[in-house]
Order: C-alpha cells, then sequence, then structure tokens
C-alpha cells in the first residue's frame, strides 16, 4: 500500500496520541469520522500499524534501575539463549545484532542487588556488558513521511 498524506497525517495524529477519536482526527486532516475509521482499519489490515501499547513509569512501579545489557554469546548458546531471553520478566526490549554482541536488551530492575542477580542468569550464556540508564533522551520519537 502506498501511504498517502491523508495517511501520513492519520498516523502522526495517531503516534502523538492513540485514543484519540476519529472525529477529533478527521477535524485534523480534513475527513469525516467513518472515513479516518476506515483508513486506519485499512492500514491496521496491512500491518502499517501493529498495534498500540501503554507506556507505564517503571520507577513509579517500583523499578528504579533501568539498563541495557548486551551478551555476546558463547559458543552454542545463542539457540538455547533466544528461548529463555522470553521467560525474563525483567526485559522488556530484546534485539538481535550484528557486530561483536549477538543481543542487546533493555531492562528493568527494582535496584543494584536485583541487576546483580540478573547478570548471574545470564553469564551463563555469554559475556555481559551494562549500561545503566540515567534519563531518557529520545523516547519513541513518530515515525513520518519526510524523516528519513
Amino acid at each position: 500500500m502506498n501511504i498517502d498524506d491523508l495517511n501520513w497525517k492519520i498516523l502522526k495524529c495517531l503516534q502523538a496520541n492513540a485514543r484519540e477519536t476519529f472525529a477529533d482526527i478527521g477535524r485534523k486532516v480534513g475527513l469525516t469520522a467513518p472515513a479516518v475509521a476506515e483508513r486506519i482499519k485499512k492500514m491496521e489490515d496491512l500491518g502499517i500499524i501493529e498495534g498500540y501499547i501503554t507506556k507505564v513509569s517503571h520507577a513509579k512501579t517500583g523499578h528504579h534501575l533501568k539498563a541495557i545489557i548486551t551478551l555476546r554469546a558463547f559458543m552454542g548458546k545463542l539457540k538455547p539463549f533466544l528461548e529463555m531471553v522470553k521467560t525474563y520478566k525483567e526485559v522488556v526490549n530484546c534485539y538481535r545484532i550484528t557486530g561483536n554482541e549477538n543481543i542487546v536488551m533493555e531492562v528493568v530492575l527494582k535496584d543494584q542487588f536485583h541487576l546483580e542477580r540478573f547478570i548471574d542468569k545470564l553469564i551463563q550464556y555469554g559475556e555481559t556488558r551494562t549500561h545503566i540508564i540515567l534519563s531518557n533522551v529520545v523516547s519513541s520519537a513518530p515515525i513520518g513521511k519526510n524523516t528519513f
């Protein structure tokens, strides 16, 4: 599907506020609410819109430590790790990457003791590097027509 200018405007609205009503979006982009709903449904069906999420504050839920952990898997340990990582509740995002490390994980933890226990679980699969996140500079930036 070719994403036309109206669909890009709708996507911009949804990325700013996924709970905005079809009528409000319609007023912003110059369409009726049913026309907006139809376009959104089509973009959902085509997989352009993958879903809607609720952003939760890790700090306000008692997870006072957020970190990026990379893993360089030992020989023969990558496949078992890829299955096991899905069970770790601390992992909010996990990416398989190119380069010296195989894995990048974003994790939320209660404190440094929780971090230590979590790393102890990981070291059977490979070498880890941990980067403590101090603040969030850019988060879920919207994708737009002229982004690149």
